[in-house]
């Protein structure tokens, strides 16, 4: 972006903004996706931007801006993940074994990941073939996973619905249908790292 687009951008041209908008959303969405999870990316990435359109008066011009946008994103991606520390129920975990459970060692108290997923790049034969074999493993689990879970993950993590809305239409207590998105996920995780280790389902 040249001097004279970003200085009328930092004076509150709205159409530059929009621009701006439309040219990194979906890199930003792409950025966060791995934090908080496909449902939520796109209501972090809306909220950084309104973050963004307040800020952008101060960007110092420091780093590019899709850093700068990139920065706050994460920012509101790990707010997002301490919202939602806060709102789980540990008391409705029953006999669960929490130091057992992979998502529970993935971040650290910072909201970053404390130990994140290998970065697979699909760009040769090989990793398209890993990549369609995990998805056959996945495929699977979803099919053998009890009911109450897959429907919770789909709705959820698929869907995007609010929990509001999937405990009406399962008939369920919110702390309920935290606990069934989390034991699914937890199996998610559990295949991935497993099959990132050995390459079997």
């Amino acid at each position: 972006m040249n001097k004279d687009k970003l200085e009328r951008l930092k004076n509150g041209d709205q159409g530059l903004f929009a621009e701006l908008v439309r040219d990194h959303h979906r890199a930003l969405v792409a950025l966060v996706t791995p934090i908080v999870g496909t449902s939520e990316a796109e209501e972090v990435v809306q909220n950084a931007w309104l973050k963004a359109y307040k800020a952008i008066a101060g960007f110092e011009e420091r780093a590019q801006i899709r850093t700068w946008l990139g920065r706050i994103a994460i920012n509101e991606a790990k707010m997002q993940l301490r919202q939602r520390k806060r709102e789980l129920l540990f008391s409705d975990w029953g006999n669960q074994d929490l130091n057992s459970d992979p998502l529970a060692t993935r971040f650290a108290e910072d909201g970053h990941w404390q130990n994140p997923p290998t970065d697979w790049h699909v760009d040769s034969p090989d990793s398209l073939l890993m990549g369609e074999q995990l998805a056959d493993c996945l495929e699977r689990l979803l099919t053998e996973m009890p009911t109450n879970q897959r429907s919770m993950l789909e709705m959820r993590d698929s869907s995007g619905l609010p929990f509001e809305d999937i405990c009406n239409e399962l008939s369920i207590s919110a702390s309920n249908a935290r606990v069934l998105l989390h034991r699914a996920r937890t199996q998610l995780f559990k295949l991935v790292d497993h099959y990132q280790e050995t390459g079997e389902c």
